[in-house]
């Protein structure tokens, strides 16, 4: 998330400030000339200029957006290359979330100021905001490129660990983390590391690879501050990736005996608690459930633990809340037909497996749940064309291979059901004892039917 607080905010009482408008355009460093098609002629003019400013600054000083935005239109309307009144107004647009407005005007400061920072890493910032961060990037590193002249230090970190964020997110889907990491170092050379530096340090860490590393970090910043919530929670997430449930769990009862009602925590001890096989997952979960019933995340994780559990019935009536929000979600559909199969509704199953696979083709389990009701109605035919369609996706098991073998069986293929009983024995090593039994059974069979 790129934070709120621009560079145009922490410029607004210096540059932008009436007591240097005389000496240096808003947003412009101190050494930065006035354009020279804007500076007045002579001391009448000067004069003049002065006085229509000064009222629209005295509003931006007070932060009266509403009286500044008319008085800089109507002094850009007869000088339209006025650079410092094109940043007012630029600035005045972007806390009035006029975001559109606010770009074209930043953009036209920077056609007349090039070298002008606060434009620049203003409109950088805006456009990340905005979600633009295809067109943020290239801004918001060509700013700091520049001066920052009063602004300083601060700013131009402000830039790079905006840039880190960027990066972090990724463009198109496509995240840089080692540039995240380098963006976020020469942040930490011009200002003090944060909290939010150190847990993006170490997230990033750990979207490299550099699990050490991400956990030595959260350790280093809990040392500092034992009650940071977001530490405990990364380093939680971190140790439950790496199925550490008991160091997890560890980490997280203290920390909800201090902060109860934290609902990222409650969730994590239960999703440890779900990975342990304890049964206090599931009234830990319900309570959660009960004082955040719109959470979906907690909804679904409550659904599995019930299903697991055995209660289909429960299960599936948290499914089918869901589904009246997202009617056409996969893994829902999947899942509500998962328990109307253990609840031997295998008709009505089908009917919405065949509704998952049709929204999500490349949904494995939708499919092969397809398969297995379309085999338990008996038709061979929709069970090969699932099961093959399923394997197309993922890498094949010995169950779905041994449906495939007796559906291949019961159209008489002999070739294709002992192809694939092979392969079930092959894959399967003695866990299916029963249909191993029945597959050397039918494989003698069927070759002696050749």
């Amino acid at each position: 998330m790129i934070v709120r607080v621009s560079i145009s905010a922490l410029l607004l009482g210096l540059a932008c400030s009436p007591l240097l408008a005389q000496s240096a355009p808003a947003g412009a460093t101190a050494a930065t000339p006035h354009p020279t098609n804007t500076t007045p002629t002579n001391a009448g003019q000067a004069d003049a200029r002065n006085a229509e400013f000064a009222r629209a600054e005295a509003a931006l000083a007070k932060s009266d957006w509403k009286t500044a935005a008319p008085l800089l239109d109507a002094w850009l309307a007869g000088h339209p290359n006025d650079a410092r009144a094109l940043f007012d107004a630029a600035f005045v647009a972007d806390e009035q979330n006029r975001n559109d407005d606010a770009v074209a005007l930043y953009r036209r400061c920077i056609a007349v100021q090039p070298k002008n920072f606060a434009a620049q890493a203003s409109l950088g910032l805006l456009l990340a905001r905005m979600n633009k961060l295809a067109e943020a990037r290239p801004v918001l590193l060509a700013a700091t490129a520049l001066d920052p002249g009063i602004s300083g230090k601060a700013a131009l970190a402000q830039i790079w660990r905006a840039l880190a964020q960027i990066d972090r997110t990724g463009i198109d889907g496509h995240p840089d983390y080692a540039e995240a990491s380098s963006d976020l170092l020469q942040a930490l050379k011009l200002s003090p590391e944060t909290e939010q530096d150190t847990l993006m340090a170490a997230g990033l860490a750990e979207a490299n690879g550099d699990a050490d590393g991400a956990e030595a970090t959260y350790k280093r910043l809990l040392a500092a501050n034992p009650d940071s919530l977001q530490a405990i929670g990364g380093l939680a997430h971190l140790l439950i990736a790496q199925k550490k449930y008991p160091e997890a769990e560890a980490l997280l009862r203290p920390a909800l005996d201090k902060h109860p009602d934290s609902v990222p925590l409650t969730a994590q001890l239960a999703a440890v608690l779900v990975a342990e096989d304890k049964a206090e997952a599931i009234p830990l979960l319900e309570k959660l459930h009960t004082g955040n019933p719109a959470n979906e995340e907690v909804t679904r994780m409550l659904a599995r633990v019930k299903a697991d559990a055995g209660d289909f019935a429960a299960a599936d009536a948290l499914d089918q809340a869901l589904l009246k929000l997202h009617p056409h979600d996969a893994d829902l559909l999947t899942s509500h037909a998962q328990n109307l199969i253990r609840q031997g509704q295998t008709q009505a199953a089908f009917g919405v497996f065949e509704q998952a696979a049709a929204a999500d083709p490349k949904n494995a389990d939708s499919w092969t749940g397809l398969g297995f009701a379309a085999s338990e109605l008996h038709r061979p035919d929709l069970t090969i064309q699932a099961l093959l369609q399923r394997n197309k996706l993922v890498p094949e098991t010995a169950p779905v291979d041994f449906l495939l073998a007796t559906a291949y069986d019961r159209i008489h293929d002999k070739k294709s059901a002992i192809l694939y009983y092979q392969q079930f024995l092959t894959l399967d090593g003695g866990k299916l004892k029963d249909q191993e039994w029945q597959a050397r059974q039918r494989i003698d069979l069927l070759q002696r039917e050749k």
